[in-house]
């Protein structure tokens, strides 16, 4: 009985482990693209400073270009910036939040397997084939 709770409670702590695994490397993936969202619109926010005031400015819609005042594509950059800024901060919450919940879940079956030595005998005869 107590070999059959531990199997199952491993099996259970190793899904949990396999679904925290994937939620960490999915907020990384989307704190990368926010990295570059937000270097992309610093970097359109430089250039566009340098310009002078009259300049024509054109904002690409699709495969159109739109004459657009300097200032409005100025705000529309800064904010981009300010959002990004904002989504990367609350991901780096999420990424901080699962981090802890993978480290936990990775101690529990650390001291499930220091429990129940026969369990660890099986699983490691179970990989090497």
């Amino acid at each position: 009985m107590g070999d059959d709770a531990n199997r199952s409670a491993f099996i259970e702590l190793q899904g949990r482990l396999i679904e925290a695994t994937g939620k960490l490397k999915q907020v990384q993936n989307q704190m990368r693209a926010k990295e570059g969202e937000k270097k992309r619109a610093y970097l359109t926010l430089e250039e566009l400073r340098q310009l002078p005031d009259d300049t024509n400015t054109y904002k690409s819609i699709g495969k159109v270009f739109v004459l657009e005042p300097k200032s409005l594509l100025v705000n529309e950059q800064e904010q981009k910036l300010k959002d990004s800024e904002s989504a990367i901060s609350s991901l780096q919450t999420s990424k901080e939040y699962l981090e802890k919940q993978l480290a936990e879940v990775e101690n529990n079956i650390r001291e499930l397997l220091q429990q129940d030595p026969g369990l660890a005998r099986q699983i490691m005869s179970m990989t090497v084939m």
